[in-house]
């Protein structure tokens, strides 16, 4: 990656995440800004499967998995700035605080995410973040929460 990289594909999302479907949960990240923030986007539509049981006939994403692809926006986010790519990175939760929910998300929806780096830096391993997911404009979920980023040796 070069410093100029401001944006990731799917293509590039799936070379700095583990994740697969069916829990790979941001299409694109822009609006990267180094380590500091970026903006991440989820298509949602009525082919994913929580929606089979969240809840059937009346399909809503489930708040925990908004806060997962705030993450891995976050990750992606990081994954960019510092180089990340094919690395084979894992990225595990270490806290969840602040967390509210203040609007449906439903299929056909587009959930964009604000993340911001509270702490963190190149070479560490434990980072904090905030984010605000949207919809439309309107503010679907906040949270503040803490990952830690494990590089192989």
């Amino acid at each position: 990656m070069t410093d100029s990289l401001k944006s990731a594909d799917i293509q590039l999302i799936q070379r700095i995440l583990p994740h697969r479907y069916p829990f790979l949960l941001v299409d694109r990240v822009e609006q990267i800004d180094g380590t500091q923030s970026g903006v991440g986007i989820k298509n949602v539509t009525m082919n994913e499967p929580h929606f089979q049981g969240h809840f059937p006939g009346t399909p809503i994403m489930p708040g925990v998995t908004i806060v997962e692809a705030m993450a891995q926006t976050a990750a992606v986010m990081v994954g960019v700035a510092l180089d990340l790519a094919d690395k084979e990175m894992l990225i595990y939760f270490m806290a969840i605080d602040n967390c509210k929910f203040r609007r449906k998300v439903i299929p056909g929806d587009q959930l964009r995410m604000e993340l911001t780096t509270v702490r963190g830096k190149p070479g560490g391993k434990v980072w904090r973040f905030k984010g605000v997911a949207t919809v439309d404009g309107e503010m679907a979920a906040e949270a503040e929460f803490t990952a830690m980023m494990d590089l192989p040796k």
